[in-house]
């Protein structure tokens, strides 16, 4: 067996990012940059007011003689003097000349005069948006492998963008392995069960750039799995669940064999989620997740998720961890990593029990996977605990 950091680093490994496109800003959300977007023009162009008011010189005391007014897109084309003021509006360019505003608030009005009704300016550029106070031409806004959120598009789009260098959408494959499965809604009796780790990968996948293949259940046959495997080839990830022990039906390994493939490793020191398998079908990834629900969640956030992240072109393709408190105590743990599934309570972390891996009832409860290194002591309430959550 390996530790779950070398099993992600060997996954990763297995494959470099996929190829670039440009696509519209619009196409955009949640891929990966492809290469670094710089700024093409300088945000703001110009000094802006920040506020409605009149744009004056911080040196004049007042009064002032109204000669104009600067509204956005439609600037004073003057030259504001000693003792002129232009009324401006939020958003508009300073006159030339000018370098504060007072807000509108604070100024009296008569015909086109105006004096000071209440403070004045505190100091120069008061209310002044300078330029460039954003960004500046060719600056780099966005780096190669961060991912593309609604702010980075918008910056994208203000900085002169209106197409975006990401890598292309992935081909994902699931394949859904056991003779007891049936599609979910089918009616069942007491020896089948409704496939639930397909529904369940497609949403964990469903924020991700990825168009998924689902190739069904496939039973427990040596011929039809190596069949659906070799389907598999034109996609860039195939996952199956199920099937990825030793036991006599277990027939994802020989499968995978039969087909052509290189494996790189089966098992994983971790709990839940020790039989998995990961390797490469021609240019294919193959990823075989256990078949229990809770292992194949587990072992899909761990290593699916940001394998589909590498692929897709991201620096930091692993799931952060953060720093939480533990509402409860939790045992020692054995020899492998435990993530223990845990919800949210009172502002910390406690676990869901019972801790089965074939209990999707507390699994649906869990909004985190308390990480549990190999051979940790037993652990107190309320200590600070590392961990990664499933939202």
């Amino acid at each position: 067996m390996i530790g779950v950091e070398e099993a992600q680093t060997r996954i990763l490994a297995l494959h470099a990012p996929v190829s670039m496109e440009v696509v519209p800003l619009r196409e955009a959300a949640g891929r990966w940059t492809a290469a670094a977007i710089l700024a093409k023009r300088t945000q703001p162009a110009h000094d802006l007011s920040a506020m409605d008011g009149y744009a004056i010189r911080h040196a004049d005391a007042g009064p002032w003689r109204v000669i104009g007014e600067s509204a956005a897109g439609i600037p004073y084309t003057g030259e504001v003097g000693h003792g002129e003021a232009t009324r401006i509006f939020t958003g508009a360019a300073l006159p030339v000349g000018s370098d504060t505003v007072v807000i509108q608030e604070n100024i009296a009005r008569s015909d086109d005069e105006i004096t000071l009704s209440g403070n004045g300016p505190k100091s120069l550029g008061e209310h002044v948006r300078l330029a460039g106070s954003d960004f500046t031409a060719r600056a780099t806004l966005i780096e190669t492998g961060q991912r593309l959120t609604s702010a980075r598009i918008a910056l994208a789009a203000m900085g002169g963008h209106g197409t975006i260098p990401v890598r292309r959408r992935l081909r994902v494959a699931i394949i859904s392995t056991g003779s007891e499965l049936v599609p979910p809604g089918t009616e069942t009796g007491p020896d089948y069960l409704p496939s639930s780790n397909a529904p369940m990968l497609a949403a964990l996948m469903q924020n991700f750039p990825v168009e998924i293949v689902d190739l069904g259940i496939i039973p427990d046959d040596l011929t039809a799995l190596t069949d659906a495997f070799n389907a598999a080839k034109t996609c860039d990830i195939v996952v199956s669940t199920g099937g990825a022990s030793v036991g006599d039906h277990d027939l994802v390994r020989p499968a995978l064999n039969a087909a052509g493939a290189t494996l790189d490793f089966w098992k994983v020191a971790m709990r839940p989620g020790k039989p998995l398998m990961a390797g490469r079908l021609g240019d294919t990834v193959v990823l075989g997740l256990p078949g229990n629900p809770v292992s194949a969640l587990v072992t899909a956030v761990l290593f699916l998720r940001p394998l589909i992240a590498h692929l897709s072109g991201a620096t930091d393709a692993l799931p952060p961890r953060i720093g939480v408190r533990m509402g409860k105590p939790l045992p020692a743990v054995g020899p492998r990593t435990d993530f223990v599934r845990a919800h949210w309570h009172e502002g910390s972390l406690v676990p869901t029990f019972p801790g089965d891996s074939g209990m999707l009832f507390p699994l649906a409860a869990a909004d985190a996977l308390v990480i549990r290194a190999a051979g940790s002591p037993i652990l107190n309430a309320g200590s600070i605990v590392e961990a990664i959550l499933l939202a």
